[in-house]
């Protein structure tokens, strides 16, 4: 029982506290930097920095503060762009689509834009819509990635940049984006003409909220309003960073355009095509080129139109420049929304804070994409056939099953960035040969080894995480071997599962291949130093491709010594195998696999012979570009080469043994697969289980010639 008194006690701290509460609300909501609410829902004039986004958009279209016009970097500069007191702007309806378009062009942008992408997407709760300017070899990268990547409510369109060039290929610019910096001031007539409004990004900008609350700020557009865009936060377009700099118009310090709103409708009812052309055409008469590309033309028409623009808070476009002022923006905001590394040095830029938001950049940079395949719930959307089919094949699979894990990985659909680096394909020749090889993180330090030995084209499919990947890069830019090749095309599989795809690989792998001819390794081969220039000599001198299919087989060696000196001619290499530093490849351990070679006659031989197929065989082979492909039902350890060399002669290829070609096998420790396929009985029955369904295919496929292949099945153990 409570003491007499006490319930009054309580009622009085009580009254206290709501006391306290309403004192608080009130000084709040009469913080003299912020003015009530006008009756048409606007603010005053000046804005309030803990108040939520919008800004104070005064009636004239211009910047508040008369010397920001004369060029005073300070008076005036924030008022427009610190929050004011509206309030929260009214987010879309949870199902609404948002349309985001961006221009892309080359490798290193495609990276770029997929950091951007899964900003938007981990904070995104709309379905999104992105229209991709794309130049041929951003578009082959991004249209593989994406339909790889199966991300429930993303659609993708793609626009060919080489179309848009005619219409701003007249325009002079220093930029280092060239023609490509320029082609979003010609969005609004290329993109569908009943889309009424977009976003339009940069590649370099990560979100750091739902792009829905930026889509939001077309409420507060005026009537003529049709551009949204930040205040460029340096003193670039106030003409004095350095002596004699001459910038573009711009209405005091300009505006930024790595972040744009356009509402599209408005922007070709006012003539937006003619306007900035005119416009551009005007200042070229006394400005040599410009110097940030479509910023300085978008400046220049709202020098002249500033009733187009609504400004935008500084919180959705902080920019980290050389010569960045953003810190005004930054350390007044509670929340900022959009980072924009728009220095030419991007994430190495160096100024005050620059480390804490690289640490944000990296984040998505290193993320899993994969756990960005999230459904949102209660929203419509298309479905892909090829997801339907796919979620159709998963939900059929038992989990009980001991094979379960085999079954799931085949079904696995990988996210795959093609051309990963910077990569010039070779000329056209017509017996040029491109190696094909897969590899993981463990493997990366046989790359120098094998670019000193193959001076040709390669096409190497690495299977790595996100920020594994990160790590390749790095790795291959440290490397002034790596870094001076051009013609290697690295593809990132990206890992998913728990079992190595080691087919999957190989087929992406080979389908980037671009020569007429692919030399089938694996990545801790070695191939002799001449191996290229004589593999192309024998192609041409054997008369392949149309007048005869044939299969080139390259006698396979191996070194247990890790440290070793690799012969230069036959001869050398038959004096170490006499010697024993050299064994015939796996001589020890699985003999058949390459026993049909016949060394004894290779030892000898002066011309290529013909051999014939055995079971299991997995020799190394030359073969056309559009061999067949590997059984992808092969993951981890286990007759992965072995099905594809018995499909080559399902599809009666010849298996000729060239006498002066071989390739050395470098010691390294065991995979993860092989020990697993040692170790465990289940492993080895699972094979064995896909060794069945792929001979029961091949009967369905080639009738009774596919009977001969049976007796492959009988070895319970077979390598990979």
């Amino acid at each position: 029982m409570l003491p007499r008194g006490r319930p009054r006690a309580l009622g009085a701290a009580a009254l206290l506290l709501l006391l306290l509460l309403l004192i608080g609300f009130f000084l709040l909501g009469g913080d003299p930097e912020c003015e009530r609410l006008e009756p048409d829902g606007r603010a005053g004039d000046l804005g309030c920095p803990r108040c939520p986004l919008t800004p104070r958009v005064p009636s004239d279209g211009r910047l508040r503060g008369a010397s920001a016009l004369d060029g005073d970097p300070l008076a005036g500069h924030w008022d427009h762009n610190r929050s004011a007191c509206d309030p929260w702007p009214q987010l879309p309806p949870k199902c609404e689509l948002l349309h985001v378009a961006i221009v892309c062009a080359g490798h290193n942008s495609s990276r770029e834009v997929i950091t951007l992408v899964k900003s938007l997407l981990f904070y995104r709760k709309n379905p999104l819509h992105l229209h991709l300017v794309t130049d041929a070899v951003a578009r082959n990268i991004l249209e593989t990635l994406f339909r790889t990547w199966m991300v429930p409510a993303l659609g993708v369109s793609f626009y060919h940049a080489d179309q848009l060039k005619p219409q701003i290929s007249w325009i002079p610019n220093k930029h280092y984006s060239g023609l490509y910096g320029l082609m979003k001031l010609v969005l609004p007539g290329i993109l569908p003409p009943g889309l009424a409004r977009v976003i339009v990004l940069d590649t370099d900008v990560t979100f750091a909220s739902d792009i829905a609350e930026l889509w939001a700020l077309f409420a507060h557009f005026s009537d003529k309003q049709v551009i949204g865009l930040v205040e460029n936060q340096s003193d670039w377009y106030l003409g004095n960073l350095w002596k004699n700099h001459r910038p573009w118009p711009a209405l005091g310090r300009g505006f930024n355009t790595g972040v744009i709103l356009l509402w599209l409708d408005r922007l070709r009812q006012v003539g937006w095509e003619q306007m900035w052309t005119l416009t551009a055409q005007r200042e070229l008469l006394t400005l040599a080129a410009t110097s940030l590309a479509d910023q300085d033309i978008f400046n220049a028409v709202i020098k002249e139109h500033p009733e187009l623009v609504q400004p935008l808070p500084c919180i959705w476009n902080v920019q980290l420049s050389d010569h960045t002022r953003a810190e005004h923006c930054y350390s007044e905001a509670a929340d900022l929304k959009v980072i924009h590394w728009n220095s030419p040095k991007k994430v190495r830029v160096k100024n005050k804070h620059a480390g804490s938001f690289r640490n944000f950049y990296l984040t998505f940079l290193g993320y899993d994409g994969n756990l960005l395949r999230r459904e949102l719930f209660g929203c419509p959307s298309q479905t892909l056939p090829e997801a339907e089919q796919l979620q159709r094949a998963l939900a059929q699979l038992d989990e009980e099953d001991a094979c379960f894990e085999f079954r799931q990985q085949q079904l696995t659909v990988h996210r795959v960035h093609i051309t990963f680096l910077p990569h010039k394909p070779p000329p056209p020749r017509p017996h040029d040969i491109t190696l094909v090889a897969q590899l993981s993180m463990d493997r990366l330090q046989m790359l120098e080894a094998l670019c000193r030995h193959w001076p040709g084209p390669m096409s190497l499919a690495l299977y790595l995480t996100d920020a594994e990947a990160q790590q390749f890069l790095h790795f291959v830019e440290a490397s002034p071997v790596l870094s001076a090749r051009q013609d290697v095309a690295y593809h990132v599989v990206y890992r998913e599962g728990p079992l190595y795809p080691v087919n999957q690989l190989r087929n992406v792998a080979l389908a980037q291949a671009l020569t007429p001819y692919v030399f089938l390794s694996d990545i801790d081969f070695l191939p002799a130093y001449s191996l290229y220039d004589y593999l192309r000599a024998s192609i041409e001198q054997l008369e392949l491709g149309s007048r005869r299919k044939a299969a080139l087989v390259v006698p396979a060696f191996e070194t247990l010594r890790y440290r070793f000196t690799f012969p230069s001619s036959k001869a050398e290499l038959l004096a170490l195998l006499d010697s024993g530093s050299l064994y015939t490849f796996r001589y020890h351990e699985w003999p058949q696999g390459h026993a049909p070679t016949d060394y004894a006659r290779w030892r000898e031989a002066q011309a290529p012979y013909r051999v014939q197929w055995a079971a299991d065989y997995e020799p190394y082979v030359v073969v056309p570009r559009d061999c067949p492909r590997y059984d992808p039902r092969f993951v981890g350890f286990g007759w992965n080469k072995v099905a594809h060399i018995v499909e080559l002669d399902a599809q009666e290829f010849e298996l000729l043994v060239l006498p002066e070609a071989f390739t050395i096998h470098l010691p390294h420790a065991p995979s993860l697969d092989i020990s697993r396929f040692r170790s465990s009985s289940t492993y080895r029955d699972c094979l064995q289980a896909l060794k069945e369904e792929f001979h029961q295919d091949l009967s369905r496929r080639y009738g009774a010639a596919a009977l001969k292949y049976l007796t492959a099945l009988q070895q319970p153990r077979s390598p990979a």
